[in-house]
């Protein structure tokens, strides 16, 4: 594997985190992989660096650091040859989570050794890629809340102090929603749209969400003031969202949404603007490393077994050598 390994020199425990990378890319090393580490040296630096990685023909891109950085880099991987592979050094790191990747580091690139590359969808807010999923509305502004300076010192306490900030001052917006052309309006909190499954490394907002279908989940959660959103939280949070009456579930590859006042807007964890904004999945536009386990309703593809690699990868190598 040819790999270039991003980084933000400046995130959390500096020291500790450059011991981390060396642990992990010495782990790559020692199979054989070429190892380039390259430092961000500011906001959308991991877009430029995965774009010239991927411009130059490298075979994966390794995001280190949490969904933010993740972001960054899909962000110039969307549409090209290489691959994508995380090593959680951040916040939350939901994707790892849901890849059931060790947090530890050198465990991580460990673990990877035995995965296998495959095509898998992104969602785009506006021109924004996502691969988690964009949030509207009130989670949307408790992530702009929270300052970069909190989340190193508090880490995911950073988000429950704004929680509970804006529980007590939000209020539902009238919300015009397009779905697919189908049209709802509603006075609402939040809209949850995910092309994966997990939320905040907690629970499963859009549960029946695929990473490979086509399609993004959408969860319309109703409501007028901060009672209804702990109502409502408490019902996703027991996993019995299903029988809240104000709690809908569709799935639709176009979603367009207007609202009064205006709704905030994050994907993957970064605030990135208001609505109105229109929201699309971008089938098979990225290509990431994964496990050959995944769940089955989170991928509906076959996976390609380690069996199965050492059967065609030797007829490939004999027919290339006839040519």
């Amino acid at each position: 594997m040819r790999t270039r390994l991003i980084f933000n020199p400046t995130a959390g425990h500096a020291e500790a985190n450059e011991a981390e990378l060396n642990a992990a890319a010495a782990v790559w090393r020692d199979h054989g992989w070429q190892v380039e580490m390259m430092p961000t040296t500011g906001p959308g630096d991991g877009r430029r660096l995965a774009r010239q990685a991927a411009e130059a023909g490298y075979d994966l891109v390794v995001a280190a650091g949490g969904d933010g950085t993740i972001n960054d880099v899909i962000n110039g991987l969307a549409g090209t040859a290489t691959a994508l592979a995380p090593l959680p050094l951040g916040t939350m790191n939901v994707w790892a989570r849901e890849l059931r990747l060790p947090l530890q580091p050198r465990a991580a690139a460990t673990a990877m050794l035995g995965w296998h590359v495959r095509s898998i969808d992104l969602g785009r807010a506006g021109d924004r890629y996502f691969l988690l999923m964009a949030g509207i509305g009130f989670d949307a502004a408790i992530t702009a809340g929270v300052r970069a300076d909190e989340k190193r010192r508090l880490g995911a306490l950073a988000y429950v102090f704004r929680g509970i900030e804006q529980t007590l001052s939000v209020r539902g917006s009238r919300t015009r929603i397009q779905i697919d052309g189908r049209v709802l309006a509603a006075r609402v909190l939040m809209v949850v749209i995910g092309n994966s499954q997990l939320y905040g490394g907690l629970v499963k907002i859009t549960h029946r969400a695929s990473i490979d279908d086509g399609m993004l989940d959408v969860c319309v959660i109703r409501g007028d003031n901060g009672i209804s959103a702990v109502r409502h939280l408490i019902a996703i949070l027991r996993r019995r969202y299903s029988h809240d009456p104000e709690i809908e579930y569709y799935r639709a590859r176009s979603i367009q949404i207007t609202a009064r006042p205006r709704l905030p807007v994050q994907v993957d964890g970064d605030a990135i603007g208001m609505t109105p904004m229109t929201f699309t999945v971008a089938p098979r536009a990225l290509r990431a490393l994964l496990p050959p386990d995944l769940p089955e309703d989170l991928a509906q593809q076959p996976a390609l077994t380690a069996k199965r690699a050492r059967r065609t990868l030797p007829r490939l190598f004999r027919w290339i050598s006839r040519r």
